[in-house]
């Protein structure tokens, strides 16, 4: 690799590509940010410029998607109740999230294989069902209403995404998200 510049083109891409590889074969816990930096023919000081430390490479898009869902819901009709503004805000949500389905399966796989990454993931969907709720609120949903579907909302969100990320590629993520939200409906009506 030649000399390392200060500015280098989608350094962050780089980066998260090397630490996918890195903690794909050496673990996360055994991978360190130089590593993940010197693979990415990067420094440590430029990781650094794009990452809080190397779990937050995991975890980089989920400020775009809660503003991606949030924007869903603040586009969504007047008229759809709570939980079906936010199933079209997931749906609006699902075509960037398409996009990166490699890099979706390996993180979910080293999610998995972490506890402390589970936890942080659990975190940021917290974080993420917040702001479903305090969108829902701005639409002049009541608080428990609001809570209690972004909370299911949630669930859809994490159910649809693991069984897309894991599957056979034949069904959207947008299409997982309509079926995985009927599914929830059917079980609260007890249908």
């Amino acid at each position: 690799m030649g000399a390392v510049t200060r500015w280098e083109p989608n350094a962050s891409g780089r980066l998260q590509l090397a630490a996918l590889e890195l903690y794909s074969e050496r673990g996360y816990d055994q991978t360190t940010v130089s590593e993940i930096a010197r693979r990415a023919g990067l420094t440590e000081r430029t990781f650094f410029r794009y990452f809080a430390d190397k779990r937050e490479v995991l975890f980089y898009g989920a400020g775009m998607l809660q503003d991606r869902l949030v924007q869903g819901i603040d586009d969504a009709a007047a008229q759809l109740a709570p939980l079906d503004a936010i199933g079209a805000a997931l749906e609006a949500a699902a075509g960037p999230v398409e996009e990166i389905r490699d890099f979706s399966r390996q993180r979910q796989a080293i999610i998995a294989a972490n506890p402390e990454l589970q936890e942080r993931e659990l975190i940021k969907l917290a974080t993420l069902g917040e702001a479903l709720a305090e969108a829902l609120r701005r639409r002049g949903v009541a608080d428990t209403a609001a809570k209690l579907a972004a909370e299911a909302g949630m669930a859809v969100f994490k159910v649809a995404f693991q069984r897309w990320a894991c599957g056979t590629g034949e069904e959207s993520l947008a299409e997982i998200i309509r079926q995985s939200l009927a599914e929830m409906k059917a079980v609260a009506t007890g249908g």
